[in-house]
């Protein structure tokens, strides 16, 4: 599974980055707005120079000839750039014109598997199903996930089904389990993924044994390691 941070937080790209574990980043205007800035196109170009990976960066427009001309000048800003696409008639449409001119899209805002068959049918190079705002609901987001990887074997589609809209780190294990190509998410949630209260309670007991054979050690007079 490829792990991609979702934020536009360059400092916690980069914190994420030394990591060695990411596999690209996702971006949308409410990230971006909260990441403040004046030049988006210079942010994503920063973001593209801190990972090796995709970055996925958003359109506005709504309408066919919007979407197409905002993802030509997305795609002009690097080669890792790939273009987000809301999942509406018009962005089915573009992700379909896109695919044909060689542009990667990541098809945003998916809810149902009847949106991510038409996604992967019009080409796009992912599929972001939204398991939290599914979950906020009283609907089980991970179902979705299982159902659309089942559907994309069925015919091999070779869109990827990144899980998009992770709250916390179960929601990585679900994900995995049922067979999801990526997962994007916070970076609070990537840290909570290396958190476990047994390995913090046995490095405590492993370090305080490790003194007190340094004491016995100094006590019998051999340097540790002499």
């Amino acid at each position: 599974m490829k792990f991609f941070i979702d934020t536009a937080d360059l400092d916690e790209i980069r914190e994420a980055n030394d990591m060695g574990v990411l596999d690209g980043v996702t971006t949308n205007p409410s990230l971006m707005k909260k990441a403040g800035g004046s030049d988006f196109h210079a942010h994503i170009r920063k973001i593209c120079e801190i990972v090796d990976g995709d970055v996925s960066a958003e359109v506005t427009a709504t309408d066919f000839e919007g979407i197409m001309r905002e993802a030509r000048t997305l795609a002009k800003i690097h080669d890792n750039v790939v273009v987000k696409v809301p999942l509406i008639l018009d962005g089915i449409k573009a992700i379909r014109a896109l695919a044909a001119e060689g542009i990667r899209t990541n098809c945003t805002l998916c809810f149902s598997p009847t949106q991510a068959l038409i996604a992967a049918k019009a080409g796009a190079t992912y599929i972001s199903p939204f398991i939290g705002r599914l979950d906020d609901i009283s609907t089980p987001g991970m179902e979705l996930i299982e159902q659309i990887v089942q559907i994309y074997a069925n015919y091999g589609f070779e869109t990827e089904v990144l899980a998009a809209s992770i709250r916390h780190p179960m929601h990585v294990v679900e994900a995995a389990l049922a067979g999801a190509d990526v997962a994007t998410m916070p970076f609070g949630v990537i840290k909570q993924l290396i958190k476990h209260p047994l390995t913090d309670i046995g490095l405590e007991r492993f370090l305080a044994d490790w003194k007190q054979y340094e004491q016995q050690a100094a006590a019998a007079g051999d340097g540790v390691g002499s």
